[in-house]
């Protein structure tokens, strides 16, 4: 038993160290950078009978998707019941592929979390910096240390889903250290 929980500890422990010593997702700059770009976000929605996983919101636009109003950016807060997700036409059941650039004004190493309602997997710079396979009332994901080389624009690539009740969407940022706050609609562009 003894050797058991020593085992079992020193495993935490390892883990936990691990996990303090990993580097910051780096992420790639678009190349080339864009311009002209409009602003807000480019989304394409589906609307599947139900969608309970990230799976399954895959599936769905594969099937069958439509352009959406862009949106103004990442600052959708939570709904009432019956209000539209997003730009969409429904409430419920509904799923989302936002895709264009966001910027960011200077290099270093920042922390990115959303808050969202429900699944989400957002991707910028070629590293998932958001993840969430299930459903939650508005809450965040798990904050990302990233590092951003250079000042510009970078890819912005996010999977959403809603299924009952409310939604909400936000992208947050802060420099490693310091808190981290809503980021502006003038931060993103397609």
């Amino acid at each position: 038993m003894k050797r058991l929980l020593t085992s079992a500890i020193a495993a935490i422990v390892v883990t936990c160290a691990t996990a303090l010593s990993a580097a910051p997702l780096k992420l790639q700059p678009a190349n080339p950078q864009p311009s002209g770009l409009k602003p807000g976000l480019s989304v394409r929605y589906a609307y599947p009978h139900d969608v309970k996983t990230l799976v399954d919101a895959s599936s769905a636009l594969k099937i069958n998707s439509e352009r959406g109003r862009p949106l103004s950016g990442l600052d959708y807060r939570d709904t009432n019941e019956g209000d539209p997700t997003l730009t969409s036409k429904r409430a419920e059941h509904v799923v989302a592929a936002i895709t264009g650039y966001v910027h960011f004004d200077k290099p270093g190493i920042h922390n990115i979390d959303f808050l969202t309602n429900d699944g989400l997997r957002a991707r910028i710079g070629g590293q998932v910096v958001g993840h969430f396979d299930g459903r939650q009332t508005c809450d965040t994901t798990i904050m990302s240390e990233v590092e951003v080389p250079s000042a510009g624009w970078y890819d912005l690539d996010i999977l959403y889903f809603q299924r009952y009740g409310t939604a909400c969407l936000h992208m947050r940022m802060g420099p490693a250290g310091k808190r981290v706050s809503w980021m502006a609609n003038k931060a993103f562009g397609y």
